[in-house]
């Protein structure tokens, strides 16, 4: 056990978050299990660690990071692993992949039932579904969902400023008061383009490539958060990598389900499943028209996010496609995002009808009934408001 404590404080001693993300104060910490899901490489460790610095002293032996990848857990669960660490009077433990773990949700269980002073947060992959697959857990675990930097924090990281998000109403009503009180700090169309680039993944600080980074990191969400998680067989990785890249390079448009099978050699209801499990994983996004949802063909599926893009060979996506990608990326994330009835537009939640458009278009025709999401420019009017301002969702 002294051996695992060494370990937690020089993580937490050596953990320098760059930014303070906001799920930090969204979670109620009073709650005794508490699940973090996300995608590979969007900071779910240092999430844990950062959590451990800001309420316990490093030689408080109260609170205790682990991480499953260490061998130790193959000759040992978790839950007795817990009892122990309580017994020594530790009273949260900070569970880092629990995923590794066979039957790691009857052992959270077992924990939850055996020790009520223990509280227990721990990380898992965005392809975790809590409530469908591990009913034994329902009702006890609350399940929250750490994403990459939005706009807003990347440009908080790079100019060292502390934007507050707004909330989609906010927006859309105050916008204009809202970029009167961030253009006299800083110029975000200066950074925009670099974060669609390579903002959303926190690795891209690391002194590391960061397409090769990505890249690898991808290839660990098809190999591991889709294969092991969802228990398919190896021999049929390569059939959702070549779906994956078909999606990939058709660009934002709804897919021809029938010609994706037959290039992959497999059914349809196969496709639209993988397609699923590519979503889950946060690889791509479905979006369906108003009303409809899975099984039925989606009407648009895209990348998840924009760094996505480009890291694919050939690139042969266009500068509306990268806008629409991110609009959708960042509204998804509290919003539900619907297809309009022409491309370029959307349905957010069921009522707002959004165009993402370029302001230097001059052949666009505005409609009052309509919010114009407009990229090229830093200032809005009514109702055109610019697209980078929606980073600040979160």
């Amino acid at each position: 056990m002294e051996a695992f404590f060494r370990t937690h404080a020089y993580l937490v001693e050596h953990t320098n978050a760059p930014v303070r993300r906001t799920l930090m104060d969204e979670i109620d910490w009073r709650d005794r299990m508490i699940g973090i899901r996300g995608s590979r490489g969007i900071g779910k460790t240092t999430f844990l660690l950062q959590y451990a610095k800001e309420h316990f002293d490093t030689r408080d032996h109260q609170c205790l990071y682990i991480n499953m990848n260490n061998f130790y857990f193959q000759g040992r669960g978790i839950c007795d692993f817990a009892g122990e660490f309580y017994r020594r009077g530790g009273r949260t433990l900070l569970i880092d992949q629990v995923f590794k773990q066979p039957n790691w949700s009857h052992e959270l269980r077992q924990c939850f039932d055996y020790y009520p002073g223990l509280k227990i947060v721990f990380t898992g992959s965005s392809v975790m579904r809590m409530n469908e697959d591990y009913p034994e857990l329902k009702g006890i675990a609350k399940s929250y969902s750490l994403r990459g930097f939005s706009f807003r924090e990347y440009l908080n990281l790079m100019t060292g400023y502390k934007f507050k998000p707004y909330t989609l109403d906010e927006i859309l009503k105050d916008h204009e008061y809202i970029i009167k009180h961030i253009l006299p700090d800083t110029s975000p169309q200066k950074y925009f383009d670099d974060y669609l680039h390579h903002g959303f993944y926190p690795f891209f600080l690391e002194n590391r490539n960061f397409s090769e980074n990505l890249l690898k990191t991808m290839n660990m969400m098809t190999e591991v958060d889709i294969l092991l998680i969802k228990q398919i067989e190896l021999k049929y990785l390569s059939k959702i990598k070549k779906l994956f890249y078909q999606i990939a390079i058709n660009g934002p448009k709804a897919p021809n389900i029938s010609e994706l099978a037959k290039d992959i050699s497999t059914s349809r209801a196969t496709v639209m499943n993988y397609i699923k499990y590519l979503a889950e994983a946060r690889l791509v996004n479905i979006i369906y028209p108003v009303g409809e949802e899975f099984p039925k063909k989606p009407a648009r599926v895209m990348l998840h996010n924009t760094n996505l893009q480009y890291v694919i060979y050939p690139m042969t996506f266009s500068e509306q496609d990268v806008m629409e990608t991110f609009f959708v990326g960042t509204l998804k994330k509290d919003h539900k995002v619907n297809v309009g009835s022409k491309p370029g537009y959307y349905i957010i939640d069921g009522e707002h009808r959004f165009r993402i458009c370029d302001a230097d278009n001059r052949k666009v025709r505005y409609n009052n009934d309509i919010t114009y999401a407009r990229y090229n420019t830093e200032i809005g009017e009514g109702n055109k408001i610019p697209l980078w301002l929606f980073g600040f969702l979160y």
